[in-house]
């Protein structure tokens, strides 16, 4: 059997709620979609990277990023991400995808590597695995989904539902599928003790605390990984206070 096709997708827009423009921000001299971009190249077992971006001329700078920096770009819809991601997939030729979203920028490549063996291992029983919610094992923010391209067209081919054309992968371990698709969910050593830490992109809180935490990592060693960055958040505990904080009083209000 020949090795598959294992592409990482990437889900980015300008228009964010939160924090408008977000992935375009600046840390270490480069947007943070580069900083992205960059990390997830070092990551051995894919064979390429696609920006999933929207039609919306907003995102025009966007795909010109993605361009830039030689990665293949797809656009479509802004509300249907399933079928945005599909088509990033079909145009990739994959087999396998890498569902990254662009509000995690500090991806640690040796996880995506780890999370793709994994899959390849029981990909036959498996056709979905995950480090992420309901289970999750890594800070918010280095998550990775890996899972059959075909599986998600088939999702796309069978749904209608809001949630799951919003949240791509959400249907292959949503207690409705019955377990169909098998989903199962990993642990990584790098991670442990770091599971209920925020290292997302959603609110200027985590802007200037992933700044500089890429900032001061990167300068020491650009391949730095998850169990520095759950490291450097604990020595700076007031930065994470700060990211927590915001979202205790969104939930409020």
């Amino acid at each position: 059997m020949s090795k598959p096709r294992i592409i990482a997708t990437i889900e980015a827009r300008m228009t964010s709620r939160r924090l408008p423009g977000k992935v375009l921000m600046s840390a270490g001299g480069q947007p943070m979609l580069g900083v992205l971009i960059s990390r997830l190249r070092t990551a051995k077992s894919l064979d390429g990277v696609v920006l999933a971006t929207t039609v919306n001329a907003t995102d025009d700078p966007v795909a010109a990023l993605g361009r830039e920096l030689g990665i293949g770009v797809f656009r479509g819809s802004e509300d249907d991400v399933l079928g945005r991601v599909c088509g990033a997939l079909r145009s990739a030729q994959a087999d396998v995808c890498v569902e990254i979203t662009g509000d995690c920028p500090l991806i640690d490549p040796q996880i995506v590597d780890e999370a793709i063996a994994e899959y390849l291992k029981t990909s036959t029983v498996n056709r979905y695995i995950s480090n992420s919610d309901p289970h999750r094992s890594v800070p918010a923010g280095l998550d990775v989904q890996v899972f059959d391209a075909k599986a998600l067209y088939e999702l796309e081919a069978e749904t209608d539902d809001p949630a799951d054309r919003e949240h791509v992968s959400f249907g292959f371990y949503r207690p409705e599928s019955h377990g169909k698709w098998k989903p199962r969910f990993i642990a990584h050593p790098s991670c442990v003790g770091g599971e209920d830490l925020l290292v997302t992109l959603d609110y200027s809180e985590d802007y200037r605390m992933m700044r500089e935490l890429h900032e001061q990592l990167s300068a020491h060693s650009p391949r730095y990984g998850a169990a520095d960055i759950v490291r450097w958040i604990k020595d700076h505990p007031e930065m994470h206070d700060s990211c927590r904080a915001v979202r205790s009083t969104e939930l409020v209000s």
